[in-house]
């Protein structure tokens, strides 16, 4: 399957200021989400980092990357792939997944699940992931984001309320189901080139802008959005230090844990 991912790297985050550079086991976090990419075997040159900032460019060449300057004037991520699309001339028929530049803990199958998603699913101008949700708290948690599919797996609606709402009370036996209907939204996104330039063609849309979701806005358009589900969210990307510091240590645990098996491979080899 032929696809491209484009890693959006915004240096200036509000939280998280010079994020895509920040140190994680010695490789700057941009580093470490690219060999996420790597990793699906597409090949580097349908790989592209998207940056407004010329040291995170630099450095993203350095370590092999296609880089695309694109403008800082961007609003989301989905803009600056439009870009990217634009100022390298893919098909309107390219498939493009956003792989976020802050995902250095991001398992490659799900890139690929994405891809083959909106592939398998030719009425579709996006994909995306979801999970189901399991907790109550969850689902009355505003930054858990929520998804509505019809029978089919095709988005109806996302929100941050608790949709579709209980009537007549939420229990934890109503999770503990198969008829479940309660799903979280995976913030993990293909399309198809031509979705990106209607998308940055339209204004916002008022209920993007309640909810501060910018799917909404392809929802209102009527761009068939497809959702595949996966048994559980992946771990969290770095939007705060706290998630930054989280993120080393998992990392370090899993070099620490990479250099023991080395050792017992070693030694192992004496033996023969």
């Amino acid at each position: 399957m032929q696809y491209k991912i484009v890693i959006p790297a915004r240096f200036a985050s509000t939280r998280l200021p010079g994020k895509p550079l920040m140190n994680i086991a010695g490789r700057p976090m941009i580093w470490h989400t690219y060999q996420r990419a790597l990793e699906t075997l597409i090949g580097n040159k349908n790989i592209v980092i998207a940056t407004d900032h010329a040291e995170t460019a630099q450095i993203a060449t350095d370590f092999g990357a296609n880089v695309v300057m694109t403008s800082s004037e961007h609003e989301s991520g989905t803009s600056r792939l439009a870009e990217v699309a634009r100022r390298s001339n893919w098909d309107e028929d390219t498939i493009v997944v956003n792989l976020q530049g802050d995902e250095p803990l991001l398992a490659p199958d799900l890139i690929e699940l994405t891809a083959k998603t909106l592939a398998d699913n030719p009425h579709a101008g996006i994909s995306t992931l979801g999970c189901q949700i399991k907790e109550q708290a969850d689902l009355l948690n505003p930054n858990c984001v929520k998804v509505v599919c019809d029978r089919n797996g095709k988005a109806i609606y996302f929100s941050r309320s608790a949709i579709p709402f209980a009537r007549d009370g939420f229990e934890q036996a109503h999770f503990d189901t198969p008829r479940n209907p309660w799903q979280r939204h995976i913030g993990m996104y293909a399309y198809r080139v031509s979705a990106l330039y209607q998308y940055q063609a339209w204004p916002s849309s008022v209920l993007e802008e309640l909810e501060k979701l910018e799917q909404l806005r392809a929802i209102f358009n009527d761009v068939h959005i497809q959702v595949a589900l996966i048994d559980k969210a992946p771990r969290h990307g770095v939007d705060t230090f706290d998630d930054l510091e989280k993120v080393r240590h998992i990392i370090a645990q899993g070099s620490a844990e990479q250099t023991q098996l080395q050792k017992q491979n070693s030694a192992n080899s004496h033996y023969f």
